[in-house]
């Protein structure tokens, strides 16, 4: 293992590192495309036995990124300085520049994680340089941080490529809209990655149901393997509203008449947040997949025919992580955390192929 490790890590192979890894969706995804991972950086105490499971040969380094120096990450990963053949990825976490209503007093701080990231890259130069995040991220006008780090980019020799792209059309099957940057100061970036042809098989039917592997199960349904087949419990109320909700895509305005039903923050405003409380479609992709998809209350997140939230495995599927993909923790908020935070590895292989082909273009 470790022959192969310093093999494949020569002068002649793409090595990465990534940054604010988490359960390590980038990383496998570039472990697909033939990169070889170094190393993933979190200060998750719950994602590293879940990255060490899945991501073999790469260090899960527990650092808060603010206090970890750039000399020391050198000395635990053994990088070089203007190495044109490492990649760092940045993928923080994104819940302040999200459109989703949440208190942002909490995530102020990685708001700013741009700036901790851009420490390393002055200091090792990589050849490439990729993040991955909300859309959110791209509205320069209200902004200074992303301007500060394209303007650093540009100062280092960089040039790169950003802007929103929906990860539909990169294996992914859900409406999941993202800001990509793909930075290189070895090789021309003529182009963001190519958008493949639509699929007509990126639809829910394609990757849960019974046909798929995924038995019948009721809400509360607890799978002690591995596969975690796991579905959170509903409250009496909320197991009568998926009930009255139409298979295949229905929503809460099947029951807005309904006065012990009706939610009074909907009351006569059926028009405000539809996907709250509805079911996903067989024929559609499914929505963005975030960290609260086991809730019926946080988006369209019911089973498209089974009176429950969608389970752990069935949200990890459609984020495109393998059904043999070990997540490890007792705590399912914990768990769909790690899910609906990671980069969805299809996208990853992805973004892994367009760097192989940049650099020996």
């Amino acid at each position: 293992m470790l022959e192969d490790f310093q093999d494949t890590n020569s002068k002649n192979h793409l090595c990465a590192v990534d940054f604010f890894c988490g359960a390590g969706g980038m990383s496998f995804g570039l472990s697909q495309a033939g990169i070889r991972v170094l190393g993933g950086v979190d200060n998750a105490v719950d994602c590293r036995k879940t990255y060490q499971a899945n991501v073999l040969g790469a260090k899960y380094i527990r650092h808060d990124i603010t206090s970890l120096t750039a000399p020391e990450l050198g000395r635990r990963l053994e990088l070089e300085r203007d190495d044109p053949n490492l990649v760092f990825c940045g993928c923080s976490p994104c819940q302040f520049w999200s459109k989703i209503r949440t208190d942002k007093t909490k995530s102020l701080k990685t708001a700013f994680l741009l700036r901790q990231f851009q420490r390393f890259i002055r200091h090792f130069r990589p050849g490439y340089v990729v993040i991955e995040n909300v859309p959110g991220l791209y509205r320069r006008n209200d902004n200074a941080i992303l301007i500060e780090f394209l303007d650093f980019l540009s100062s280092q020799g960089y040039n790169f490529k950003d802007g929103v792209i929906n990860a539909y059309h990169y294996g992914v099957p859900q409406n999941r809209m993202r800001y990509l940057l793909i930075a290189s100061r070895v090789s021309a970036i003529s182009s963001l990655l190519p958008s493949a042809p639509t699929s007509p098989s990126l639809n829910v039917s394609d990757f849960i149901g019974v046909k798929n592997g995924f038995a019948k199960i009721e809400n509360g349904h607890r799978d002690g393997t591995p596969f975690l087949h796991t579905a959170a419990a509903l409250s009496g109320k909320n197991v009568q509203r998926i009930a009255m909700t139409p298979a295949s895509g229905g929503n809460r305005a099947a029951w807005a008449d309904n006065p012990d039903l009706q939610i009074n923050a909907y009351r006569g405003k059926n028009h405000i947040f539809r996907d709250v409380y509805g079911r996903m479609a067989w024929d559609k992709p499914a929505p963005t997949i975030t960290t609260r998809f086991i809730s019926l209350s946080n988006g369209r997140f019911g089973h498209p025919e089974e009176n429950r939230a969608i389970s752990i495995r069935e949200g990890a599927t459609l984020q495109t992580f393998p059904t043999d993909y070990r997540f490890h923790s007792t705590n399912l908020n914990a768990l769909a955390r790690q899910i609906g935070n990671a980069v969805p590895p299809a996208l990853a292989k992805q973004i892994g192929e367009y760097l192989k082909s940049a650099r020996h273009g």
